[in-house]
């Protein structure tokens, strides 16, 4: 074709059905932007900040399997989309990086805005990263570059210096040297061999307590984890990435694991005798079985994450779903039922406790509530994004999610700042459904509030306007200052913990969507259906309590013990703070009937 590189890359990512990049504009790029304009069949984001497209295109990745692309200028731009890109490489999500780069026979001069890219992206783009120096060569840079994502699910990126972006395109020559590649990836059939499934069902049919523990790897794969576990009397937990892959109403799902996870799953994991993992690399050991007292299996595509959280006597690598359905004829079903009916029993128990704790009164009001009255609110088929900060908490215990729902938030690197790009990139893919996103009010001003603006600028053309971003207002990184009190022994050092109170819903209503305000519980109900009922998107901000204690499942000793420590040395919210946990551990303690 004619035109110039740069229209040709845009022509070859077309060919591999790329419609949408995220990003932001800079001189860098100009050439890129310039074929951009000439080119009707893509939809550029501009985002407010290079981070965020690449957090859009993680997101993006996530919620319809499909690589994304995030495109930014040279120099600055480039190292803005660090963050956003290791957001996606821990996640193991395909990922493409676009970026710009000084002429290239500037390269070595020390000039403005030269940074040697290739070194800054080699390792979150380690499996690729080229930069073009002929405009030849971008047709199997991007070639690679989209299957290398796609094989190896992570980042890869191309670099673009300035006058290869302009230069015109030529077609690989047929000569000693030169590269013809070409668009299409077809995805693997990965399972184990037959007499290593063989091995893993007779672990798992000897096992008298199964535990079941899925992550994001087996999203795809419900029906056989739910075959599986009906099989084996088994409960199953959830991590973070995985609470999308079962419905919380089966009375078999013990919902969250870990620190931010539910009582059932701490009893499931230290009650079993068989462990099976499900496309999980949930990472605290602490939460597993102790070593030696449960046999496990382990399935995961990627064989690099195999046997590395718990001790597995037999590792699967394989898809999740495609080893599943071999693994099932090999099962056989458990007679006796009594582990499957105290996993339920627990369960049903639980969410009595979350409930108690939920109505609890806090001044002015309880976090875990505002959770609690949205969760059977949620619309069928809604999207859900959450951030990092005690809101992760109540949306991991509290949040019920139904078939047909989607669920993410950052996993692995666990960065606050994700939860509004990803649920505007979750409007651009699915313009059609209604999106939440779950954050606080410190993710809220690190960049939330700019990308409302990114929000005010393209809601209008979303099928369905309803994208609900709830912001937990306690003036604190919250968190963290829990973290200091249960796992230090720190107080509250209020320098760094205390954030400044800000108007989130006035200023919502300042630049065109709407604006709820909720400080008392009784204005809750209504907040959130006025919220799920609008005709444009909705900043709800819950003015909570940061004294409700995000209470672990279990409290080791350690932990009681930095607790009362921190409160001796004089936290300045120790009041508050012993009466909201106070509260929590009553609930906790008290009879519940089933």
């Amino acid at each position: 074709m004619s035109g110039t590189v740069s229209d040709y890359m845009l022509y070859r990512l077309t060919q591999w059905g790329v419609r949408r990049l995220y990003g932001y504009p800079g001189d860098g790029i100009n050439g890129i932007l310039g074929a951009l304009g000439r080119n009707s069949e893509f939809q550029f984001i501009q985002t407010r900040h290079e981070e965020m497209a690449a957090f859009m295109a993680c997101a993006h990745a996530k919620f319809t399997g499909e690589p994304g692309v995030c495109l930014a200028t040279s120099g600055p731009g480039a190292i803005h989309l660090l963050n956003g890109l290791y957001d996606a490489k821990l996640d193991h999500q395909p990922v493409v990086a676009i970026v710009g780069q000084q002429k290239s026979m500037a390269l070595g001069g020390h000039y403005q805005q030269e940074v040697d890219l290739l070194s800054l992206f080699k390792d979150v783009a380690a499996e690729y990263v080229t930069m073009v120096t002929h405009p030849s060569a971008i047709r199997h840079a991007v070639d690679r570059a989209l299957r290398i994502a796609r094989a190896e699910r992570t980042v890869t990126c191309i670099i673009l210096p300035n006058d290869v972006q302009e230069a015109p395109y030529q077609s690989p020559p047929m000569k000693h040297g030169s590269l013809h590649s070409s668009v299409g990836y077809s995805e693997p059939r990965v399972v184990p061999r037959e007499k290593d499934l063989r091995r893993a069902a007779e672990v798992l049919n000897a096992g008298k307590k199964v535990a079941m523990l899925v992550g994001a790897g087996a999203v795809r794969a419900a029906d056989e984890v739910l075959e599986v576990a009906d099989l084996l009397g088994a409960g199953v937990a959830k991590a973070l990435l995985g609470k999308a892959v079962l419905p919380d109403e089966l009375p078999f799902v013990t919902g969250a694991i870990g620190l931010l996870g539910t009582r059932p799953s701490w009893d499931l994991m230290m009650g079993c005798d068989t462990l099976l993992m499900v496309g999980t690399s949930f990472p605290y050991s602490e939460f597993l079985p102790p070593e030696g007292q449960a046999r496990g299996v382990q399935i995961d595509l990627d064989g690099r994450m195999l046997a590395i959280r718990y001790p597995v006597e037999v590792p699967l690598t394989g898809d999740s779903q495609e080893t599943l359905r071999a693994l099932i004829p090999l099962l056989e079903r458990k007679e006796d039922r009594s582990w499957r009916d105290s996993i339920e029993k627990g369960v049903r128990q639980w969410w009595k406790v979350a409930e108690g704790q939920a109505m609890k009164e806090a001044h002015p009001l309880n976090p875990q509530r505002v959770f609690h009255e949205l969760s059977p609110r949620i619309p069928d088929g809604a999207i859900l994004t959450a951030d990092s900060g005690s809101a992760t908490n109540w949306y991991a215990r509290d949040i019920k999610i139904r078939k047909g729902m989607m669920a993410s938030l950052s996993g692995n690197l666990a960065t606050m700042g994700c939860g509004v790009p990803y649920a505007i990139a979750a409007k651009f893919a699915f313009p059609d459904r209604c999106v939440i996103a779950m954050v606080g009010d410190g993710a809220m001003q690190m960049n939330g509030n700019a990308e409302l603006v990114t929000v005010a600028k393209y809601w209008k053309e979303w099928k369905d306007p309803r994208l609900v971003i709830l912001v937990l207002n306690n003036r604190d990184l919250n968190q963290v200052t829990w973290e200091q009190r249960v796992l230090a022994g720190d107080p509250k050092y209020p320098a760094s913990q205390t954030l400044p109170d800000f108007p989130y819903a006035r200023y919502a209503e300042s630049i065109g969507l709407r604006g709820l305000r909720v400080d008392r519980p009784e204005q809750l109900a209504r907040a959130w259906e006025q919220a799920l009922g609008a005709d444009r998107p909705v900043v709800l901000e819950a003015y909570v309590d940061p004294d409700v204690p995000p209470l672990p499942p279990h409290i080791s000793l350690e932990q009681a013990k930095h607790f009362a420590a921190a409160l001796y040395k004089g936290d300045e919210n120790a009041r508050g703070v012993i009466a909201q946990s106070l509260k929590g551990m009553v609930e906790q303690l008290k009879p519940h009937k089933s």
